[in-house]
């Protein structure tokens, strides 16, 4: 198995600059700005959204961002009422939408993953909240634990503007309630548009659930989900109907 030049645990089809790239991109960021990465902050309940997107008929969806889409893919693939959950990549047009081209830090692209939800069951509000407890660590910029560059950065790619208005909303509210220790650095960017990533990248932490990097990095996250958010959380995951059994 090849393994992945930003991080020893984390596989990739093919070695190359690409991600080497993005990580001094990253680092130099952080230069820029005059201060170092900063510690993770544990996964913690953060306050409901005051204010939410309406329960319409029908499937809704949201499209996040968090650093690996294995992760936050897996996330999500746990949560009730969620029909599916689809790595893929937003941010950046669709001639750059493939990973070898993401990894550049490059493309504008984030790692992203596509979230349709049934609001009968679980709203848009809450699964921002999933995302800003349990998925990721919204304070960390251009970057999220070992992963360095733009298109690991947190981001909600909002459909419409309602879900812009609810998302920033929402945002200021935590940082208003000091939610974390530091500021969130989550963007909400309005209407880009999402472009499914490579098969392989799809149900990769279900299907590989011992390989390091998911067991160090990314697993830890399912458990999170199952204890702050007990009442959403399902055993059993929506896997990619083009990649199951």
């Amino acid at each position: 198995m090849l393994i992945d030049d930003r991080h020893p645990l984390r596989p990739r089809r093919r070695k190359g600059n690409a991600v080497v790239i993005g990580a001094v991109l990253g680092l130099l960021g952080f230069a820029i700005a005059g201060q170092l990465p900063s510690a993770a902050e544990a996964p913690r309940l953060v306050p409901a959204a005051l204010v939410d997107v309406p329960k319409e008929s029908g499937l809704q969806t949201a499209v996040l961002a968090g650093g690996c889409f294995w992760g936050i893919q897996g996330v999500f693939q746990h949560v009730q009422g969620v029909v599916s959950a689809t790595a893929g990549y937003a941010g950046g047009s669709a001639e750059t939408a493939t990973y070898e081209q993401t990894e550049t830090g490059l493309t504008g692209h984030a790692e992203a993953v596509r979230v349709v939800f049934d609001p009968q069951t679980i709203s848009y509000g809450t699964l921002l909240r999933i995302f800003f407890s349990a998925a990721h660590d919204p304070t960390q910029l251009d970057r999220q634990g070992p992963d360095m560059g733009p298109q690991y950065r947190s981001a909600i790619f909002a459909v419409d503007e309602q879900q812009a208005k609810v998302a920033n909303g929402y945002i200021q509210q935590l940082d208003e309630a000091t939610a974390f220790k530091s500021a969130i650095a989550t963007t909400v960017e309005l209407g880009k548009t999402f472009y499914e990533a490579e098969g392989y990248h799809q149900d990769y932490m279900h299907n590989n659930p011992e390989q390091p990097y998911i067991a160090v990095h990314e697993r830890p996250k399912i458990e999170a989900l199952r204890r702050l958010f007990p009442n959403f959380y399902q055993a059993q995951p929506v896997l990619d109907a083009k990649t199951a059994g």
